[in-house]
């Protein structure tokens, strides 16, 4: 048994050792920088070029946009990739100063062995080396042998002088880990023994205060508990939009257009050809419309479409769904058991023609009258011009992408608000549902606000912690007249007092150890629990010796004289 369990427990350590790295990550990062001369970057006195940087956005961007479609990027998209790129750059240089300092290398006799028997998954679900749609490491091994393309041959070097020290890392993080068998025993019976407690609550909201808190005292506890009343930035905004909704004649333009691609389909075209041409889906568009594996009974697809997928067969080609992002044209590659391989075209329904035209006209006047103006009189004034209602105030939280519903976003909005003056309005900003020019009428810095903002709330806080220290002294008293007594629920009946009996299993370890730590005269957290300890009732093993502990619950519930019985 115990063979089993520490075989089992190894991987808790490698959990360990990936916190570890990001620990590294968190802890040791020196500094991050504006741009000061050609510096971006500085991690324990490594530097990183702008130039580098540059090239890393540049190569990350690429990457989404093959990933996720070749249209434009948002301000938003663009400054999580940028993110990401400082992130990626902390890390590299982390882990290579680890790698330094232990020593790990990096042999060509490693790369080579490691190339040969563990591909990269990109490697194994590349259907040329596939046997029978199952990894054939035979035709890998064979591919390495005899190709001539150096650069792919050097991007597979890249991959696995990546790879390699960091399983060399894990590795030393975890080579001395041992877990004695004293520990894999008392593992064993926390998850097996069972307590039974009789528990006498003191809640801390039965303590009446009616003290009066001041100001002094309610300052004092917010520069103490700073995180608990952090805000993130708010701006306030108001905008007016040309709307982009298609009407009769845009959607029977593509009723038309969903026809003629069904029937190119039909006649023999090559599904994946005309994905990539007429697909507006950017992102499965570019793979030729494949969505890969997914369940008959998969919730992440709107129903239309998934009641579709659920009626076709393999090879068959879907009559159009409508949905609410258009119609789809959809097919079954393979299905194995509940589960099978889509791809579906997707055509929407868009403002086009003669009604294109005259949004774009409208579009374009709203620009010439009121976009990055630093007047912020103007957006009343082209609102009243052009017959356009002026939207009420809406709020945009900093870092987090602004919609006016569900599936309304509107990009760029959320970087826009927190660079402008107030005051200016913002160029035209282009979304599914219109061309909106917005307002910054005005922000709230992000931190802890004014005390006038939030005193109800610290005010409930601090009387909280009062109550609370208030029914700490009142368990300890009730502790020591309770000590010693043979029945506790007896006991506290006749003070005219509750005692709730529950049986605790699993936990057991937790509960004796949260008697012992809360012993009266030790001081309390933020609440504690009165625990008389009793009884464990495990295979082989005869009842504890009662003891009458104090011990806390945790947020509002105060602390509870516990008798394990």
């Amino acid at each position: 048994m115990l063979r089993t369990m520490r075989s089992n427990a190894k991987w808790i350590f490698y959990i360990l050792a990936i916190a570890f790295v990001a620990w590294l990550g968190i802890g040791q990062v020196m500094s991050i920088l504006g741009p000061s001369g050609n510096v971006v970057l500085r991690v324990n006195g490594r530097e990183f070029q702008v130039t580098e940087y540059q090239q890393r956005v540049q190569l990350a961007s690429e990457q989404y946009r093959q990933q996720n479609g070749t249209a434009p990027l948002t301000r938003e998209q663009d400054q999580q990739i940028q993110n990401q790129v400082i992130n990626q750059m902390i890390q590299d240089a982390l882990l290579e100063q680890e790698y330094n300092r232990l020593g790990i290398r990096v042999s060509a006799e490693e790369i080579i062995d490691m190339a040969h028997n563990s591909p990269p998954p990109e490697v194994v679900r590349d259907p040329q080396f596939q046997t029978d749609s199952q990894f054939d490491i035979r035709k890998w091994q064979q591919f390495l042998a005899t190709t001539s393309d150096r650069n792919l041959l050097a991007q597979i070097e890249g991959i696995y002088r990546e790879q390699i020290p960091r399983i060399k890392l894990a590795q030393y993080l975890t080579s001395d880990v041992y877990i004695t068998d004293a520990k894999l025993w008392r593992i064993y019976r926390d998850q097996h023994d069972s307590v039974t407690v009789a528990s006498l609550a003191v809640s801390p909201l039965a303590i009446p205060d009616t003290t009066t808190i001041s100001d002094a005292e309610l300052s004092a506890y917010v520069k103490k508990h700073p995180d608990d009343y952090k805000r993130p930035g708010v701006a306030y905004v108001r905008f007016i939009v040309i709307p982009r909704v298609p009407d009769a004649a845009d959607s029977a333009a593509a009723r038309a257009r969903v026809a003629r691609v069904r029937s190119e389909l039909v006649s023999g075209a090559k599904f994946e050809d005309v994905a990539r041409r007429e697909s507006s889906d950017s992102g499965s568009g570019q793979r030729g419309g494949d969505l890969g594996w997914m369940r008959r009974t998969e919730t992440g697809f709107v129903e239309p479409f998934m009641r579709a997928v659920r009626a076709l067969k393999p090879g068959q080609l879907s009559t159009p769904v409508a949905s609410q992002f258009g119609y789809h044209l959809i097919r079954i590659d393979q299905a194995k058991g509940d589960s099978v391989k889509v791809r579906h075209i997707l055509i929407p329904v868009s403002v086009q023609g003669d009604h294109l035209d005259h949004v774009e006209a409208r579009a374009d006047t709203l620009e010439r009258l009121t976009a990055e103006r630093s007047d912020p009189a103007v957006l009343d004034t082209t609102a009243r011009r052009m017959g356009i209602p002026l939207s009420p105030q809406y709020q945009v939280v900093e870092g987090q992408r602004f919609a006016l519903g569900p599936d309304a976003p509107v990009p760029d909005v959320s970087v826009w608000a927190f660079e402008a003056p107030v005051g200016e309005t913002s160029p035209v900003i282009e979304a599914a549902s219109g061309y909106y020019v917005f307002r910054l009428d005005s922000v709230t810095a992000a931190g802890v606000p004014p005390l006038a903002q939030i005193r109800g709330q610290v005010s409930g806080a601090v009387r909280l912690e009062q109550q609370k220290t208030r029914a700490r002294q009142h368990a300890d008293s009730l502790a020591v007249l309770l000590r010693g007594v043979p029945d506790l629920a007896s006991a506290a009946a006749a003070r005219g007092l509750q005692v709730e009996p529950r049986r605790l299993d699993r936990l057991a370890r937790a509960a004796r150890d949260a008697a012992h730590a809360a012993a009266p005269g030790r001081a309390a957290g933020a609440d504690s629990a009165v625990h008389g300890r009793g009884a464990r009732q495990s295979k082989g093993r005869r009842p504890a010796q009662r003891s009458l502990q104090v011990a806390g619950l945790g947020g509002r519930r105060g602390h509870v004289l516990t008798l394990l019985d």
